[in-house]
């Protein structure tokens, strides 16, 4: 079961602790996932290199972990917002109207700013585009909250 229960449970045979997921989900409730994360084949290849969030125009957008905002500004059109975290991690959030300013100190869970409507594909009324790079690498960021992304098994190079 995940994720394992915070204390042991008499029976459970689950460990007593918690470990808590590395980022929380930057949408509350936690949002249905419209499209998964899609790592590129190459650096600059095709992907999806995060995942979009369904949500509604307006809503609060939370940072993930505690962390230095490092970017808030426009790019290709959209507004979009960077947060430096401990252990190398970058959150970026877009289509984000900021209500944080670059260098400032945020909080796992303050609100960084409110979803924008018009993410390109998206199916709903607004979707907020979620990534995190560890270092120049993408990441999915949904195993960083303990859920379990959408997985594709890859043809194995091996002999058989």
């Amino acid at each position: 079961m995940w994720p394992f229960p915070s204390a042991a449970e008499p029976g459970s045979g689950n460990p007593p602790f918690r470990r808590q997921p590395r980022l929380s989900w930057p949408l509350s409730p936690v949002p249905v996932v419209t499209k998964y994360f899609d790592a590129p084949e190459t650096p600059f290849g095709t992907g999806h290199r995060g995942v979009d969030l369904a949500a509604v125009p307006d809503q609060d957008v939370l940072a993930a972990d505690a962390g230095v905002v490092v970017f808030a500004g426009m790019v290709g059109g959209r507004p979009v917002l960077s947060v430096d975290h401990d252990g190398g991690l970058r959150t970026t959030y877009e289509p984000v109207a900021p209500k944080v300013a670059v260098g400032e100190q945020v909080y796992r869970g303050q609100v960084l700013g409110t979803v924008v409507a018009g993410h390109p594909g998206c199916p709903v009324a607004a979707c907020l585009h979620w990534g995190v790079r560890r270092g120049e690498e993408y990441v999915d960021p949904l195993a960083l909250t303990g859920e379990a992304g959408e997985y594709r098994l890859k043809p194995w190079g091996g002999e058989e």
